[in-house]
């Protein structure tokens, strides 16, 4: 396939039988198309690594050949065009671009050092150039013009020389000041130059918001950002987050300008201007203090940033050596940018495979063509989920753009172009899990398909594991994250019940494992066996079956066989069972090997006390039916989930901050400010024994106890809360 019908641009590549003048031709044709999708339409079918191999290509092949350059390559000016509808702005002083090395290593540097020491013809025992080193931002770039100190203009780039004017939507953007703070006159004319971005937090809440809407997401922040200033409408501006940081200097009239650049940047800063502050000095290329320990520590911590970044720019400190130095074509000498490795690439999807995650959700993978990107070889990229897929119209066979930034999973952006070579049917989701067989389902108002498997799916088997041993489910104390893994990863332990054939052999002989420590282990998985129906239920992991569900379940019913048996309609009248958690239950025991679990379970050892079942009617006779308690503090004897507990079965709630609403405050030993709210507001305070009494059959809430003395039941308060 040519990348014709991928990019759906001029026919493309430099094929060997191509004369140089046919190659030059048909590399700028393809350059003018896809910075007409970048600059112009804020839609880009390509990634920058892609674009900027083709500006490279065109780069050395003018460069073999000076005949073929031509005064509209994309090489001799800044791409960029003014949309219909901006009023155009000429720039009184050009907005170029600056030189890009792509080199990933020491030598970008040390060659831009290079350069400009041979440039300024400096003997090689002269000492080192001063440099500023600062971040590439990735986002738009745009010139502020202020007139005696106050905002009058905004405009972008454009082509270099002229720009659109998008005053009104700058304006909304809160960071950039209106008038700045200057001492005394503020200059005549003062243009800064600057980017707006948009934060990763930011994007991520706004594409979240598009989705909500039904509306089109944004590929990354660069687009959203450019997209929200070019915008005709100042409102669709004002409802993106945007952010801005200035970086230099256009026109200037009745200001003296500093003599370097980092002090322009202070400067800046001073006025009200946001300016980044991962920034700094550094003399020559490399040493501990140079430009290449600059590249390296920003690089470590690139992915950490708030914002996107794709590399870092070096420029001459020294305002004196910069004008010395000059231009050259569409770049200035004095300044060069270093870019890290491409997060975005090209391949082809070979394939689309399901991986079941540890809590049973199925995501599709695309299997990729290997491919370089992020600075690893990646041959896998989630897809989401199926509306993601969907969404991005992903087919086996399609070329991709493959996002990869540092430690995140890599991710399939979109597809580039649309033609296919044949008909590709689309892919569509197993019912029943590729890993055990059980039933794939699909939530209402979820985009998440799941396994049912539950507790007999080995993608699930350790997170079964865990949520079962851990201390508000059936509690075995010891079972963490590094034993579960040995456990699984052995063949030692597949399933629940298997944890209860562990021996003190089988335990210490797993790595880092002394007799004393399995030993610990075995007394812990003999102390699990005796627990209570709803600490069992909610260790079971049923998908929307919480703690307060599992205690209501065990209430109503009485014995795990009733729950188990339970229609959806018996279970909805469970207080606080609505259709999607029934059908959850329902759904989970309805997988024969669920049941078998629980009864290998039973069989175990793991035991707890039933009941008969209690009509939900009955709720409203419990002692506490309606009412919101609040625990803080120590109390004599009660462990606060005892306490909880008790309140619970006796149909209260416990919340866990005070308000108007709450009826009472129980008050245990170095009470905090929880106490001093109830105080202030009025909410009776009882200690220990005021809730036992509040507890107590035939309680009535009419009759409570009296409120303890908040000395004799607290204590004096303390400024730390035992929460």
């Amino acid at each position: 396939m040519s990348q014709s019908d991928l990019f759906g641009a001029p026919a493309s590549g430099t094929p060997d039988a191509a004369s140089p003048a046919q190659q030059a031709a048909n590399l700028r044709e393809q350059l003018h198309f896809h910075a007409h999708r970048y600059y112009v339409l804020d839609d880009p079918q390509i990634p920058d690594a892609e674009y900027d191999r083709l500006f490279q290509a065109l780069q050395a092949l003018e460069a073999a050949h000076p005949e073929l350059r031509t005064p509209d390559s994309p090489t001799q000016r800044v791409l960029g065009k003014v949309l219909d509808g901006f009023m155009p702005v000429r720039h009184a002083v050009p907005m170029l671009s600056i030189r890009t090395e792509t080199d990933t290593q020491a030598s970008g540097a040390e060659a831009f050092d290079a350069r400009v020491r041979r440039e300024l013809g400096l003997p090689e025992d002269a000492p080192q150039v001063e440099y500023a080193a600062e971040l590439k931002f990735d986002g738009l770039a745009i010139n502020l013009r202020y007139e005696s100190g106050v905002l009058v203009q905004a405009a972008t780039r454009g082509d270099g020389e002229q720009g659109e004017d998008v005053t009104q939507n700058i304006r909304t953007i809160g960071q950039i000041p209106l008038k700045l703070k200057v001492a005394g006159a503020a200059p005549e004319v003062l243009e800064v130059r600057g980017e707006v971005y948009m934060r990763r937090d930011d994007f991520e809440a706004l594409n979240e918001r598009q989705r909500q809407q039904g509306d089109k997401t944004f590929v990354n922040p660069r687009n959203a950002a450019a997209g929200a200033v070019r915008q005709l409408d100042p409102g669709i501006a004002a409802r993106r987050p945007l952010s801005f940081f200035a970086y230099g200097l256009g026109e200037v009239k009745g200001w003296d300008v500093p003599p370097t650049h980092s002090g322009l940047l202070d400067a800046l800063r001073d006025m009200g201007l946001p300016v980044c502050a991962e920034r700094t000095v550094a003399q020559g290329a490399s040493g501990p203090n140079g430009l290449v320990a600059f590249h390296q520590a920003i690089g470590q911590r690139r992915d950490q940033l708030p914002f996107d970044i794709d590399g870092v720019v070096y420029k001459v400190n020294s305002r004196e050596l910069q004008e010395r130095l000059g231009f050259v074509t569409r770049e200035p000498r004095w300044a060069v940018a270093h870019k890290y490795p491409a997060q975005e690439q090209l391949t082809q999807v070979e394939g689309i495979d399901i991986q079941v995650g540890r809590t049973g959700k199925l995501t599709p993978v695309a299997r990729l063509k290997p491919v370089f990107v992020g600075g690893v070889t990646v041959t896998n990229a989630t897809l989401h989920n199926l509306f993601e897929l969907r969404r991005k119209r992903v087919r086996v066979g399609d070329t991709v753009i493959v996002r990869r930034a540092g430690d995140v999973i890599p991710e399939v952006v979109g597809v580039v172009g649309e033609a296919r070579a044949s008909y590709v049917p689309n892919f569509r989701m197993p019912a029943h899990c590729p890993v055990c067989g059980s039933t794939v389902v699909r939530e209402r108002g979820e985009v998440d398909h799941r396994c049912t498997g539950g507790l007999f799916c080995a993608a699930q088997r350790k997170q079964a594991l865990l949520h079962f041993a851990q201390r508000r489910a059936v509690e075995i104390e010891g079972l963490g994250d590094k034993l579960v893994d040995q456990l699984v990863d052995s063949g030692l332990v597949r399933t629940l019940p298997e944890l209860y054939k562990l021996g003190l052999a089988k335990l210490a002989a797993l790595d880092r494992m002394a007799d004393k420590s399995a030993q610990n282990i075995v007394n812990a998985l003999e102390k699990s066996k005796t627990t209570t129906l709803p600490r069992f239920l909610f260790g079971l992991g049923i998908r929307h079956v919480g703690e307060a569900t599992a205690k209501d379940l065990a209430r109503h019913f009485g014995g795990i066989d009733r729950i188990m048996d339970a229609s959806v309609d018996q279970l909805l009248t469970v207080r606080d069972v609505g259709p999607v958690v029934a059908q959850s239950i329902r759904t989970f025991f309805d997988q024969a090997h669920n049941r078998e679990v629980v009864e290998q379970l039973r069989a175990a050892g793991v035991t707890w006390p039933e009941h008969e079942p209690s009509a939900e009617a009955d709720a409203a006779s419990l002692p506490l039916s309606g009412k919101t308690l609040v625990l803080t503090g120590t109390l004599p004897t009660l462990s606060r989930e005892d306490a909880k507990a008790m309140i619970e079965a006796a149909g209260g709630k416990v919340a866990g901050s005070v308000s108007k609403k709450t009826h009472y405050v129980i008050a245990g030993e170095e009470a905090g400010s929880k106490l001093e709210k109830a105080q202030s507001l009025g909410v009776p305070v009882l200690d220990e024994a005021g809730l036992l009494a509040l507890l107590a059959p035939g309680a009535d809430s009419a009759d409570s106890p009296a409120p303890a003395d908040p000395a004799d039941a607290a204590g004096t308060p303390s400024q730390a809360d035992q929460n």
